[in-house]
């Protein structure tokens, strides 16, 4: 890597790689180019891009962003954030394998745990980056892309030199990064805090009001423990959630919603209409990645002679919404705790 000014790609510019790329691009640390559907294209040449935080917006205009379609684009990149769903990896892998030139840095900032292993599979003159986006971002109309949960973006360090041109680029946007040796243990623990994704989408809630919901919170935390014995039955290991241990957030879940309120408040900053990426997928009218966070709760199960049948039947419930093609559910809490017993 040189000192020169670095050129950072996105693929898959949705919510996460707008959001993340519109940081870089507003803040003039990289030269950006984001690569994402037609709409979404339009979106932002008639709109430009908004940038809703917590406590104020930023707006770039269009003429200040590049937004493409044609990944081809991408050939000139330092670096390429690949923000593509989970079930879609593979198949960018092999699109990127025909563009990026050799040593250039792909980063995966996507759900789930193997989505690393599927890019190296078929980028081996690429150095590929695991990471995990540890805040939620929504997309509204207008190209407008609202982060509502606080958080870092957490980054392997394991193979990497410090100081890396390109981390310090996304320090100077103004995001977090926590730079890590091994991430695999973070990244089963934002897989465990992510069961609560498919419960958000099959309630058609925004996460505050599930979160603040004791039945909800009771569904939640029969996943979470769930989740905490097979991976326990398979020796592995998950890190604290903040600095809480997983066991000990499934406690807090089942206490009472006034005492839950207060422990929110201290742990993380949550905009009211924040929802998951899977009520946004549903609603949409999208698949969505719930075979790559419950459904790996099942398969790891599977793999160890066990069986983790209440993420097993929110699969298929999130199956069946994909399936009607309808948007959410709108299933109750009491229905849906009914639902899985």
């Amino acid at each position: 890597m040189t000192d020169r000014r670095q050129h950072i790609g996105v693929i898959g510019a949705g919510a996460v790689g707008c959001y993340v790329g519109g940081r870089l691009a507003a803040s003039a640390a990289a030269d950006v180019t984001l690569v994402g559907r037609q709409w979404l294209a339009d979106a932002v040449l008639e709109h430009g891009i908004t940038l809703r935080e917590l406590d104020h917006d930023d707006f770039i205009a269009a003429e200040d962003i590049r937004f493409v379609v044609d990944p081809q684009e991408l050939s000139s990149c330092d670096v390429v954030l690949c923000c593509v769903k989970s079930g879609a990896t593979a198949d960018t892998a092999v699109q990127l394998a025909s563009i990026l030139r050799p040593g250039a840095i792909v980063v995966s900032l996507q759900n789930g745990l193997r989505n690393a292993e599927a890019l190296r599979a078929h980028l081996p003159e690429n150095h590929v980056v695991s990471a995990i986006v540890d805040f939620n971002v929504i997309m509204r109309d207008h190209a407008v892309f609202q982060r509502t949960t606080s958080g870092p973006l957490t980054i392997e360090t394991k193979h990497e030199p410090k100081h890396q041109l390109w981390v310090d680029a996304l320090r100077a946007a103004g995001l977090e990064v926590v730079e890590i040796d091994i991430i695999e243990p973070e990244q089963w623990t934002k897989l465990l805090v992510n069961l609560n994704n498919a419960i958000n989408a099959l309630a058609g809630v925004p996460t505050r009001e599930m979160i603040l919901s004791r039945q909800y919170r009771k569904v939640i935390a029969m996943l979470l423990d769930e989740g905490l014995d097979v991976l326990e039955g398979a020796g592995v290991r998950p890190a604290k959630f903040r600095g809480v241990p997983l066991r000990v957030m499934s406690f807090i879940l089942k206490l009472p919603t006034p005492i839950v309120r207060r422990v929110i408040a201290a742990q993380l900053r949550m905009d009211p209409d924040a929802r998951t990426s899977m009520a946004q997928d549903l609603e949409r009218r999208r698949l969505t990645e719930v075979d790559f966070l419950n459904g790996e709760i099942v398969s790891l199960a599977e793999a160890n002679s066990r069986d983790a049948p209440l993420n097993r039947r929110i699969v298929e419930l999130v199956h069946e919404a994909e399936r009607a093609g309808a948007g959410s559910p709108q299933i109750d809490a009491k229905t849906l705790l009914e639902s899985i017993q």
